[in-house]
């Protein structure tokens, strides 16, 4: 069974930066794309980021390029997202998501099969 953890979450002031995991269980994410998603209350689930398994583009919402940042560690099969210069519109539940990469890029939100539990991030003076 395929299963990914998300950790990292928290309370964090403007400005603030916080480092979010995604560790998969029972599979290699290696051959996966993996993708960053979040919702806020009230709010439909978007995407944040994605990194391919194909060939390690890297994608990224409007509103977060230039202050998050996705990377994948093979070596403890955990993909991470880097949180800088946070805001408190990036409050929200952040769930990460795998999908078996097919070619390069990433799929649509819809394609990804397997999913966190997903991890609150606030942000708040």
């Amino acid at each position: 069974q395929l299963q990914l953890v998300e950790s990292g979450g928290g309370l964090v002031q403007p400005g603030g930066s916080l480092r979010l995991s995604c560790a998969a269980a029972g599979f290699t994410l290696d051959y996966y794309d993996v993708g960053w998603f979040r919702q806020a209350p009230g709010k439909q689930r978007e995407g944040v980021s994605c990194i391919s398994g194909t060939d390690t583009t890297e994608i990224y919402a409007g509103s977060v390029k230039g202050r998050f940042t996705i990377s994948r560690d093979t070596a403890k099969n955990t993909v991470y997202l880097q949180m800088n210069s946070l805001k408190p519109d990036d409050t929200a539940v952040y769930y990460c998501a795998a999908a078996h990469t097919k070619g390069p890029g990433c799929p649509r939100q819809a394609d990804f099969s397997s999913w966190g539990q997903g991890t609150q991030v606030t942000v708040s003076s």
